[in-house]
């Protein structure tokens, strides 16, 4: 099976298409798109994947990294979505994605703010979320239980608390990603060693039960899909192609702090928020030394833009309740860059951070299947639902889902080179290394550590077409704009090779 997707594969199953009938035709590849993309393969039915961008340009690429156990929604009595999340952590963990998904600890310190009954309350929801753990039979030695630790561990594992009326802190575990564009760039690459033909830079026009009139953003040409059933995956967007869903997305900004910014953070940070019960502002430190903070919850007016601002009012937000548990104050010169994704939150009234983050299913008047809602964590579930649907709703000939159980590429064999390249490329790791005794120059380091290498490996195998594919989704170097300044010259060249 061949899995590796780039300008050439893309050029020749485009030129497929015409007169070619799909059994399913998938509309946006993020991490729910590749993933119904990857579940409809695999069940051995012809699969069409198409994105107006690239893989995860969207969404999927802004997430705050997190595979979470559904504390947050156990805590609001949402015990459906919080066990469907514990089982598709586990998942993750143990079987589609152990190369990109590994424990986090995280302190919450117990600072004069936290109340001794809220830290009791806290940590009776930790345990319960171990609960939720044992549920999903994630085993202990890949994701510990809660515990309470003192002041002076605390400081050891965060040096730059404030240690004046630290009472110590509750030390809990996640799931986290190494890179949720990574994720996504597995999973389309895994859709297509089962056959599926992922094509990015192909923007759908208009919409049917049967198909899509689609643009080569490349070339402008415009063909007709002809599809069997057809799954809108475009999320926050989902509402311009079938108008009858009603989204109302929410923007989740974050900041980048700079190396040593935080220095010798081994652990994340639950911040609570002031005058909230159940909402935290995470603290995640980074394989490269920058820390990630994160995150708002606000709702988004008026048209959805393909790439978030972020507010200004949202950096001062995040660094005053950053601020409020440190020894010493970190400065907005400290903030490299910022970034925000769209949470696809389904229309409700209320408050958006309090929707729900269960997904639905949606037929409409000519057939269209769209899902929406839901969070990374759900995607696999997310992608089976959608693809059991048109299966049913459609008689195509195929059984149930395989995807829980399916690795994705990376996955397996043992990486054979430890560090870095392991935690981003799994099993494949050695191959990519194996450019640098092709040509040495590709051994040396860019910004964030990423490598020459990498870049070349990402155009030959994992579908980049752009510098703007190399440094903003396959790395993120792009994150910061210095860095991404640094790294242009080399992204070209990699493109030229």
């Amino acid at each position: 099976m061949n899995s590796s997707l780039n300008a050439a594969r893309r050029a020749r199953e485009l030129a497929g298409l015409p007169g070619l009938v799909v059994d399913v035709l998938v509309v946006g590849l993020g991490v729910t798109g590749t993933g119904a993309a990857l579940d409809a393969a695999s069940r051995g039915l012809s699969v069409a994947a198409i994105d107006a961008g690239d893989l995860a340009s969207g969404t999927s690429r802004w997430s705050s990294k997190m595979v979470h156990g559904g504390l947050r929604y156990l805590a609001r009595g949402q015990v459906g979505v919080a066990r469907e999340s514990a089982v598709e952590r586990d998942v993750l963990l143990t079987r589609t994605a152990p190369h990109l998904v590994r424990a986090q600890p995280y302190l919450l310190p117990l600072t004069p703010s936290v109340s001794r009954g809220r830290a009791a309350t806290v940590m009776t929801g930790y345990r319960l979320g171990d609960g939720l753990r044992i549920a999903a039979r994630t085993p202990r030695r890949l994701l510990p239980g809660p515990s309470r630790v003192s002041a002076g561990t605390a400081l050891r594992l965060v040096p730059g608390l404030e240690s004046r009326g630290l009472r110590g802190a509750l030390l809990s575990w996640d799931g986290r990603l190494t890179d949720d564009a990574r994720l996504v760039v597995a999973l389309a690459r895994t859709a297509a060693a089962h056959g599926a033909r992922i094509l990015t830079r192909c923007r759908a026009l208009e919409l049917t039960g049967d198909g899509a009139l689609v643009r080569d953003e490349l070339t402008g040409q415009v063909l007709t899909v002809r599809a069997r059933a057809v799954v809108n995956a475009t999320g926050v967007w989902a509402g311009t192609l079938v108008p009858e869903v009603r989204m109302r997305p929410s923007r989740g900004s974050h900041l980048v702090l700079r190396p040593e910014t935080l220095p010798g953070l081994s652990a994340g940070l639950h911040v609570p928020i002031p005058g909230e019960a159940n909402r935290f502002v995470l603290v995640l430190p980074q394989a490269d030394g920058r820390v990630h903070v994160g995150l708002t919850d606000e709702p988004v007016e008026g048209p959805v833009p393909d790439v978030p601002s972020v507010p200004e009012e949202d950096v001062t937000f995040l660094l005053g309740v950053l601020n409020s548990v440190l020894g010493t104050a970190v400065g907005r010169r400290e903030v490299a860059g910022v970034y925000a994704g769209l949470r696809p939150l389904l229309d409700a009234e209320g408050r958006t951070a309090d929707l729900s983050r269960r997904h639905a299913l949606s037929v409409s008047r000519d057939g269209v299947v769209t899902v929406a809602g839901g969070k990374l964590t759900t995607y696999r579930r997310m992608a089976q639902d959608a693809v059991d649907l048109v299966v049913r709703l459609r008689g195509l000939p195929a059984g149930g889902s395989r995807t829980a159980r399916l690795p994705l590429v990376g996955a397996t064999g043992g990486s054979g080179t430890p560090g870095r390249l392991a935690e981003r490329y799994g099993s494949e790791a050695a191959a990519v290394q194996a450019l640098t005794r092709e040509d040495p120059a590709l051994a040396e380091p860019l910004p964030t550590g990423v490598t020459r290498a990498e870049l070349v490996w990402a155009v030959r195998h994992e579908g980049a077409l752009d510098v703007d594919d190399l440094l903003d989704r396959r790395t993120r170097i792009g994150l910061v704009a210095e860095d991404r300044a640094v790294a242009l010259p080399a992204a070209r060249a990699a493109l030229d090779r």
